[in-house]
Parts: structure tokens; sequence; C-alpha cells
């Protein structure tokens, strides 16, 4: 797993340095190209392996371009800088991004998956508790969903985020230094806690029940969604009806997922149980939720300036609904 994420972080930096912005068309009402972001799991492979939204965007004369990201923060990096028009993150990266300055928008989100993520030890770690970790080493990738996921059962548990040793690291990292004992735990999410469950017998200490949604979140360059909101729909409609297809066959989604990612049947089985089915436009509902978390990072300044989530609230796409 660690030389498959490898290579798609080497994907991403030649993705942003040969992938220039005038991809785009100049001029008409749809682009040439439909660049898409996607990470290791989920929806969006599906869509990609079925090629469904090809078929569909094909008669307008739409290519559609995939590239394959680690994790949330450098993908909405890609969207900042051009590279990609869209793509799908956690609810963490997203805050992080408008704080660097990123103009995106939210255009569509799935439904809480709160299980999919938990903070995990070695299955021989006498850790039994979330503060049992007070002083311990704690991996995690920065800006990601599991970052706040952190953050919040940290809090549950009496403990502040300082209470801890943060070491940020990406997935494939992560899974090194929790396997070598080089941190006592590891906040992450699947597939990679389904595998460290299975792989290694890493125990949950806590997953995200109760205490944090976990949505999955759509988002788009500003500029690509208010230019060609139609192209954007035609995405989220196509996702739709893949989710309409995963709600009611989770088993055949694992069985498609598995040779499409590298990954083992028995891994994905365990994460696909925990997938959520079901985009919709963002309401105003998960906006706030999404404040909340902006407001949280702000007040332990992991974030340089407080973020204004509305900001990001796509109204063109509220207005096609």
């Amino acid at each position: 797993m660690k030389r498959i994420l490898q290579a798609a972080a080497f994907a991403v930096a030649a993705a942003v340095i040969t992938n220039p912005v005038q991809a785009q068309s100049t001029g008409g009402s749809v682009p040439k190209e439909l660049r898409i972001g996607y990470q290791k799991y989920g929806t969006l492979v599906i869509l990609k392996a079925r090629g469904t939204l090809e078929k569909r965007l094909a008669g307008q004369g739409v290519d559609v371009k995939w590239t394959e990201f680690p994790f949330g923060p450098p993908l909405l990096e890609a969207i900042n800088v051009g590279s990609i028009d869209v793509g799908t993150v956690g609810e963490s990266p997203p805050i992080f991004a408008q704080a660097a300055g990123a103009d995106l928008v939210y255009v569509g989100n799935e439904p809480p998956a709160p299980a999919a993520e938990a903070i995990i030890v070695p299955k021989d770690s006498p850790i039994r508790g979330v503060a049992e970790l007070k002083g311990k080493r704690v991996a995690v990738a920065k800006g990601s969903n599991a970052n706040y996921l952190l953050i919040k059962l940290l809090e549950k548990a009496g403990l502040k985020f300082g209470d801890v040793e943060v070491v940020y690291l990406p997935p494939a990292d992560a899974r090194a230094a929790f396997e070598s004992g080089r941190v006592e735990a590891w906040s992450i999410w699947d597939p990679f806690l389904a595998a460290s469950e299975k792989q290694l017998g890493a125990r949950v200490l806590a997953d995200g029940r109760g205490v944090v949604a976990n949505h999955q979140f759509y988002l788009a360059a500003r500029s690509f969604a208010e230019k060609y909101p139609d192209v954007v729909h035609t995405l989220i409609e196509e996702i739709d009806r893949i989710d309409q297809w995963g709600r009611l066959n989770p088993k055949e989604v694992a069985k498609f997922l598995a040779p499409q990612i590298g990954i083992d049947l028995p891994i994905v089985e365990l994460a696909a149980q925990r997938l959520s089915y079901g985009v919709k436009p963002v309401s105003d509902e998960v906006l706030a939720q999404q404040q909340k978390i902006a407001d949280t990072f702000h007040e332990l300044k992991l974030v340089p300036k407080q973020v204004r989530v509305a900001d990001a609230a796509w109204t063109t796409g509220k207005q096609k609904k």
C-alpha cells in the first residue's frame, strides 16, 4: 500500500507541473476537458471504472481526465493551482484550503460516515482508552478528517490537543511509523483503517460515532463551477447513480472496488460496510457544521485566520436545484 501511495504522490507532483490551466476552453458553454481528482476509495473510483461519465459528456465534446491523490489536502492544492477542476475530500481539507486562500466551492456531499475513521493502537498495546493517550505519540495526516477526529476524541476524553505529541504524517508514512512502534496510536480513515485492522490486528480505541459526522465532500474551483454549472451537475448526477446502486449492493461494491484499488477483498468488505451513499447539494446545516470545524482549527491555531465557510457555498448550484 505504501508503494501505491508513493506512486500516487509522484503522479500528483507530475500533474501539478504538466497540467496547465489552459486545459479548459476559453469560450463556449462547456470545457474541453473535465479534470477530476479522486482518492483511493469511494464512489469516484467506481464512476471512473464504469466510464458512464465519459459516455455522457462525450456528446458535448468534453473529455474526462482522472488524477489520483493520496489524501485531501494535496488534491485541493491541485484545484487551487489549476491542475484539476473538481475532486472529493473529507471535512477538514476544505477548511485549510480556504484559510490558504483557495477559491473553491462545495458542490455536493455524501451522508455522514462516522464509523469510517478511528484512532487505533497496536493489538498488543496496553492503552485501552483515549484518555490514556496523554503524553503519547499519535500519527495523523495534517488537515485531514482524522485530524479533527483526534481533536474531538481527545476533548471527549478530557484532554487537550496539546496533551499528546502529534506526529503529522501522510497515510503511507504513518502506517510505517505505526508498525515500527515509532508512534503509539494513529488517527486514520478507511480503507487504511480497515487494512490496519485486517492486516495488523490493530485495535480501535474509538471511532467517530457520536463525535463527528465525517462527511465526504465534492468541491470545485469556483471559476469552473460558475462557468460550467451544467457539467458539474452532470458529474453529481452520475455520482448519484453510482450511489443508488452502491447503497443497495454493498457486497458488490466491495467486489468491484477491490481490484480497482489493489486491496484485498476482506479489507474492502470491512471498509464498504462503513461507506455512506446518497450525494446531495450542500445544505446550510452542513455548512454550519463545517463552520464549527473551522472555528475549532482556528482556536487551536492550526489555521492562520478565521475561515467563513459560507463564502464557499455554491449559489449557482442552489439556483439550478
